[in-house]
């Protein structure tokens, strides 16, 4: 594709700062930037620990140990989600129970998490999709009024405000993803954020292969090896420092396209509320379903590439031998797109995406 649907800006430290681990040989899960990339995302997500891993689903599995989840709870968790929300609850022996979405938001509907309480229930994952946060106010509200966990799940909503507030810093223990596509990236990696020191140790004692903390080489529970490596945190850090301007940047994109495919018979993903959208994808609606996948060739067909917005994953074989219906979501996942959205995007090539539109719509 000639204009891809994402690709990381590179712009920064990153090269400087990876060839430091080289020379240093610190290439593993210890060295300098690994301790500097965790400290300096704890504070820019306004929370008091921070330990990275090697990816964002297993910083969601490594967030639900920590937690306790296991055989026999149930994690609240919406349809409309990419599937690492639901996989790792499964990992953990627990059931996940989907709830439907808000039609102006897209996020998980804090009615529908009410009703779908139980006695088994444990905690409400709350994902704050395409970069617009959930209602932490209601969900935070119907969580304590049940005695549940909330877990963040912040992969697509880094830079992403709630009044004023970041995200990741209003349940118990919140996840991020770095993925390629992610608004800062390492390549592959990931973050576990708390504001909960118990927590915080419970998740660096997990990810580090259950090692004791005063015997060296005892391992004292089952762990995992999630650690992240020094280069991948060096990619990391140097990317949290240009945090501010990628999402300006992105921002400004969403208004190009906003302003450009106005008239037309689609809908932009917007803000509601207090809140800051931080656009990890420019996402749309059309009007029919039958619309989507025909205005996508047209796209393909001059070279755009797009994503269609996530299927809800109740239709998925593997969750779908309940019949179920959300009606909300599976609307929204028949009908939307997900433009592209990375920050080297310049206005001119925003302006030919939105005349691709206006000749399909013509």
């Amino acid at each position: 594709m000639k204009i891809p649907v994402y690709q990381p800006s590179l712009s920064g430290n990153e090269k400087k700062y990876v060839n430091e681990c080289l020379d240093s040989t610190w290439i593993s899960s210890k060295g300098k930037f690994v301790n500097k990339f965790e400290s300096s995302l704890a504070s820019y997500t306004g929370v008091k620990h921070a330990t990275s891993v090697c990816n964002g689903t297993v910083a969601l599995h490594l967030a639900l140990v920590a937690l306790g989840i296991g055989p026999g709870d149930e994690v609240i968790v919406p349809t409309l989600t990419y599937i690492a929300s639901v996989n790792a609850i499964v990992y953990t022996g627990a059931v996940p129970i989907f709830v439907d979405s808000l039609p102006d938001t897209w996020q998980m509907d804090p009615e529908d998490v009410s009703r779908k309480i139980t006695s088994h229930t444990k905690a409400v994952m709350a994902v704050h999709l395409y970069g617009h946060p959930c209602d932490m106010d209601r969900i935070m509200t119907v969580a304590s009024e049940h005695g549940l966990f909330v877990i963040e799940d912040c992969a697509e909503a880094f830079g992403t405000l709630y009044k004023g507030k970041p995200v990741g810093s209003f349940g118990d223990i919140a996840t991020y993803s770095f993925f390629g596509n992610k608004t800062i990236t390492c390549g592959e990696g990931g973050m576990l954020v708390t504001n909960d020191e118990t927590l915080f140790d419970r998740a660096l004692h997990f990810k580090g292969q259950g090692l004791a903390k005063h015997r060296e080489y005892w391992h004292d529970v089952i762990g995992y090896n999630y650690r992240m490596t020094n280069i991948c945190a060096a990619i990391g850090l140097a990317q949290l420092e240009q945090a501010d301007g990628f999402i300006r940047k992105k921002r400004q994109i969403a208004e190009w396209y906003k302003e450009g495919l106005q008239g037309l018979p689609v809908t932009v993903h917007g803000e509601v509320g207090d809140v800051r959208h931080s656009y990890w994808m420019v996402s749309i609606l059309v009007e029919k379903p039958d619309q989507r996948d025909s205005l996508r060739d047209a796209l393909a067909t001059a070279g755009v590439e797009t994503r269609p917005l996530f299927y809800p994953v109740h239709t998925m074989p593997m969750y779908a031998s309940k019949f179920q219906r959300h009606p909300v979501a599976e609307n929204l996942g028949w009908r939307g797109i997900n433009l592209p959205s990375w920050p080297g995007l310049d206005e001119l090539t925003v302006a030919k995406i939105v005349g691709i539109h206006k000749e399909y719509f013509r």
